[in-house]
């Protein structure tokens, strides 16, 4: 086995810390030699984690840019305006890069980025970690095998979870379009994006969409409601109430997201601490948010298979549900169990993908696990084959995107 995998993590929040835990999990696979994050205490936790040496400690990205390259892969994990500035001056260094979803908020963003990684000729992939999944890839095994035809249709919901959609997209950093982007981008584009990846990355032909913020607005406010969570009379009753999702999360012993994101340090005192003073404190019906709480898209693509997606905020927490029509059977999945359900034989199999895949313990049914495998694989041996999700296939999946939007807010069909 050669020497490790080198990387610098650029945004050392939620999402970089957590697949910088990866090197911890195989030292011998990688190590983290380098962070760039503005806020201390989440730098910090990074330095420690890793022992990384001060001078490869930044504040900035802009920093650890003006240096010489000084680690094999850069991680970029910053918030999804800023990806890309970072992302085109560490293709131009020669950094292989691994970037968090979305790529960027709009096309142009996106043109830029992948004209920049193609120009460097580096490794490149994207965080569709669902595209990495056990689950996944069985599915993808079983179609690609013929047990269920050709796919005529796919029908597929993202069960966005009540307090999930509270913590992120009412109170958190995906709440407001002008600082993030739309919830389809910021959120679904994972869903769209394997939508396009099952069916075999046929391009789409027309693409419509439909949906509204109903419920977390001044208007839906029940009588009495306070501006803050630990101020408010009718709070106990509240399904949203701030104190009860995360103190309930501290009170199982968990601090990891999404208390991890309120403090560095999650303890009773300073979850209150920053209940009382923070965005996440703030009531669901009196934040600064926009984007929308529900929404449906359908998709025709080219040999005239369609798909129909629905992002619901209004739901259980839980796996994404997916069916999937063809010509000689029929596919349904949660996340992690597949029933088969083969025309010819009128018979069903149900496959359970945990069942011999220890990387569960990770994010997004293991696929974070599996993307980071990927990723290292890959700078480890120079072989952009196991890169599921590239330059060229996250941009496709990604013009759908800003397409439904755009269908969304102009109440028509839009066609390539």
């Amino acid at each position: 086995m050669g020497r490790p995998v080198t990387l610098l993590i650029v945004g050392a929040g939620s999402r970089g810390s957590g697949y910088a835990h990866f090197a911890e999990q195989f030292p011998d696979r990688v190590r983290v030699v380098g962070v760039a994050e503005p806020r201390r205490p989440y730098r910090e936790r990074l330095v420690k984690a890793h022992d990384i040496p001060p001078e490869h400690v930044f504040s900035d990205w802009r920093d650890a840019a003006a240096v010489p390259r000084f680690a094999d892969a850069v991680i970029i994990a910053t918030q999804d305006r800023m990806h890309v500035e970072p992302a085109v001056a560490f293709a131009e260094l020669g950094y292989h890069m691994l970037l968090e979803k979305p790529m960027a908020p709009d096309a142009e963003g996106c043109y830029k980025i992948v004209d920049a990684v193609k120009r460097s000729g580096i490794l490149f992939g994207v965080c569709h970690v669902l595209r990495y999944t056990q689950y996944t890839q069985k599915l993808k095994h079983l179609i690609d095998s013929g047990a269920i035809g050709d796919i005529v249709g796919i029908d597929r919901l993202e069960p966005v979870g009540f307090w999930h959609m509270a913590h992120s997209f009412v109170r958190g950093n995906w709440r407001n379009e002008s600082e993030s982007g739309p919830m389809l981008l910021t959120k679904s584009c994972h869903d769209l994006d394997w939508i396009y990846y099952i069916m075999g990355s046929k391009p789409w032909t027309a693409v419509s969409s439909f949906g509204s913020l109903k419920h977390f607005r001044p208007e839906e406010a029940p009588p009495g409601a306070a501006e803050r969570c630990l101020d408010c009379p009718i709070e106990a009753d509240c399904p949203y109430s701030a104190k009860r999702i995360y103190l309930e999360v501290l009170r199982r012993g968990y601090t990891g997201w999404p208390v991890d994101v309120l403090t560095p340090d999650p303890t009773p005192e300073s979850v209150l601490d920053a209940l009382r003073t923070g965005p996440y404190g703030r009531c669901v019906y009196h934040c600064d948010n926009d984007v929308v709480d529900h929404q449906v898209v359908a998709m025709e693509f080219e040999g005239g298979g369609t798909a129909t997606f629905t992002m619901m905020a209004f739901t259980r927490m839980r796996h994404r549900e997916t069916r999937i029509f063809g010509t000689r059977g029929e596919l349904t999945g949660d996340g992690r169990y597949i029933h088969y359900y083969s025309f010819a034989t009128d018979k069903t199999q149900t496959i359970d993908t945990q069942a011999s895949d220890p990387s569960i313990i990770g994010g997004h049914g293991g696929g974070d696990y599996h993307l980071m495998d990927h990723f290292i694989r890959a700078v480890a041996e120079n072989n952009p084959q196991w890169i599921l999700s590239g330059p060229d296939e996250t941009l496709a999946s990604h013009l759908m995107v800003f397409a439904a939007e755009r269908a969304r807010r102009e109440g028509r069909i839009i066609r390539p």
